[in-house]
């Protein structure tokens, strides 16, 4: 019985007392996230790219 009225509580939490973004609000955020992640994968990148001709550089020198 507990089990039930927990199943229930939560769906009256979800429809009534859960605020949902609209479209637009969901639209930007993602937006967000798309940019954000592009900047971070870019700059994981170019660390990369930076140290593998370091690495090269130093190891060329032995």
């Amino acid at each position: 019985m507990k089990l039930v009225d927990n199943i229930k509580e939560s769906y009256r939490e979800l429809v009534y007392k859960v605020t949902w973004p609209t479209m637009k609000e969901l639209r930007n955020s993602s937006v967000v996230v798309l940019i954000a992640s592009l900047v971070l994968a870019l700059v994981v990148w170019l660390m990369d790219f930076c140290f593998e001709h370091l690495m090269t550089f130093i190891y060329g020198l032995f």
